[in-house]
């Protein structure tokens, strides 16, 4: 008699994208493990209410809920901008464009014209929290102190860390009077508002009934246009609607939005097609066209993010030598990848794709050119008459942004062992991960590895800077790679500097050239943000963004 969970989880039948892979026989057996644990969950949730949305996430846990969420960008996305709003939010409205900035918790901002380290924001008058406290100037600072003063008695000295990246250019802050504030930087930096959308505002007054930040997150209080209601640690978060939310072009028309960390495709499937969610993220490629033809609605839309191996650009590692890393980018069939992606994805040549403004023009095109490739390596010292490449290369599970990586990793496998190239993985889960790149690789007694494979959106300059800038290795940035170009380096401060728009976007776009044509990373494919809808649920219009609005869907009874 079959398994009733692992039949609901879409494990009673043979999974066709881990056929005979050796490398990835562990992974299997954890996810066998937390698909019944899950399945589980699912299977003992609540019933159906009205206007309650609940959402497959691609997290193996629930995002923290106390202002700063893990998970990568997959918590910003649910436990982030849902609950809580930031000086500068995103603005969802402009479908038909990459999403931009709009006002959030300030109305206005600007630089100082006698000191352009120093920015002034208006802030919102009328703002409350959701425990009904008002939202002013001291909260702001109180939230920056929360993140930069390690003598402020709220400190949080554990989760502080992981957004060291969003607050490492502030130096300073100050309250000018009840509705403005100044933050300073340690250089010129005109894209300061991009970064600090990021820095979620939370009630101190809340945090001072609670006393500590781990029960904090039980019950947060933030300004968002949903309320946490319950945290189920690995089950789910319940938030409800914020009937005062203070734009009220987008206080939700859910009364309720369920969110469920499901890391298996298979899982989130299965859930989908018995009822238990009516959303979810990522679908396996392959259950898209049943899907469909079962009347489920497939949304896709082009956005900034790439799938990529991150290459270690150390002197410890074979791939520090650029002729490798171009091998690596011209040995690839991104075309029959994206065949296997059921056309959910398209081919990266950069960290941008070509159509993105910022793309610039650079001289390498990678193509699939496997007589490059070769050529490339025997250069390097590689191929029959010389050593054999071998890769150590961590990929995780599942998660945020990562698509269906295991099945990815195994055709970049295939595909580099036809050029002779043996890869080892070590499969990890999305958290372990994290923890991975937020630390250089060349750090004493540091596990060696060639290559991160991670996925992840680039979704303005900040990000890309981030990444590639020389002095954004960790803790500074994500730039795990330890990339370091100084020209690329210059050109990006010159931009950042530079408070006109048109040079800013020139100097990006050579950045992102030189960039490209240095291939610090092995660049694999931009997603096209695919998720799977219920035909019960209406009124979602996606965003060209990473993040997304939930506060104008509805879910028919």
């Amino acid at each position: 008699m079959k398994n009733p969970i692992l039949t609901l989880c879409g494990l009673g039948r043979r999974d066709e994208y881990f056929k005979g892979r050796a490398t990835n026989r562990r992974s299997k057996k954890s996810i066998l493990v937390s698909a019944v644990i899950l399945g589980a969950g699912l299977l003992a949730s609540a019933p159906l209410h009205a206007q309650t949305l609940r959402v497959g996430m691609t997290t193996s846990d629930v995002p923290t809920t106390g202002g700063i969420p893990d998970n990568g960008s997959e918590g910003g996305r649910f436990a982030g901008y849902p609950i809580f709003d930031a000086l500068v939010n995103w603005d969802f409205t402009k479908t038909d464009q990459i999403s931009d900035l709009t006002p959030g918790l300030a109305t206005e901002w600007h630089i100082d014209p006698n000191d352009h380290k120093r920015w002034i924001f208006t802030l919102r008058e009328g703002v409350r929290f959701h425990d009904g406290t008002a939202f002013k100037a001291d909260d702001v600072i109180w939230n920056f102190d929360r993140h930069l003063n390690e003598a402020a008695p709220h400190f949080d000295k554990a989760q502080a860390r992981s957004y060291r990246t969003y607050t490492s250019m502030v130096e300073k802050y100050e309250k000018i009077d009840d509705t403005h504030v100044a933050l300073y930087t340690r250089v010129p930096f005109s894209m300061l508002p991009y970064l600090i959308s990021r820095v979620f505002m939370v009630s101190p007054t809340q945090y001072a009934k609670i006393g500590n930040w781990q029960d904090f997150q039980k019950a947060p209080a933030g300004t968002g246009p949903f309320k946490v209601e319950k945290v189920t640690p690995r089950t789910s978060i319940e938030l409800v609607r914020n009937d005062d939310y203070w734009d009220k072009t987008r206080v939700p028309k859910l009364k309720r939005l369920v969110l469920m960390p499901i890391p298996d495709a298979n899982t989130r499937l299965a859930a989908l097609r018995s009822g238990q969610v009516d959303w979810v993220e990522y679908p396996a490629p392959d259950s898209i066209p049943g899907l469909k033809a079962s009347g489920f609605q497939i949304v896709t839309k082009p956005y900034p993010h790439v799938w990529a191996w991150h290459a270690n650009n150390s002197d410890a590692s074979p791939i520090s030598d650029r002729r490798v890393r171009l091998a690596l980018n011209y040995g690839l069939d991104r075309k029959s990848l994206v065949e296997m992606l059921g056309g959910t994805a398209i081919p990266a040549r950069g960290p941008w794709p070509d159509s993105y403004k910022y793309f610039g023009r650079p001289s390498e095109n990678y193509t699939y050119n496997p007589d490059k490739a070769r050529a490339l390596l025997k250069e390097a010292g590689y191929g029959p008459g010389g050593k054999t490449l071998k890769l150590k290369v961590q990929v995780p599970t599942a998660g945020s942004g990562n698509m269906v990586p295991l099945p990815m990793a195994e055709f970049v496998q295939q595909s580099y062992k036809e050029l002779g190239i043996e890869t080892e993985y070590t499969v990890v889960d999305w958290g372990t991960m994290l923890n991975t790149m937020r630390q250089r690789p060349d750090r004493p007694g540091a596990p060696h590895l060639d290559v991160v494979n991670h996925g992840l959106p680039i979704s303005d300059p900040t990000q890309f800077f981030l990444n590639f800038h020389g002095s954004s290795a960790p803790p500074n940035g994500s730039n795990w790679s330890l990339y370091k170009n100084p020209k690329v380096d210059a050109l990006l401060d010159k931009a950042f500097e530079s408070f006109e728009p048109k040079e800013r976007d020139e100097l990006i776009a050579q950045a992102h050239a030189l960039v490209v044509d240095d291939a610090p990373w092995v660049f694999v494919v931009h997603d096209l943000n695919p998720r799977a809808l219920s035909p019960k649920v209406k009124g979602f219009k996606q965003a060209q963004s990473w993040y997304q609005d939930f506060t104008q869907v509805t879910v028919d009874e």
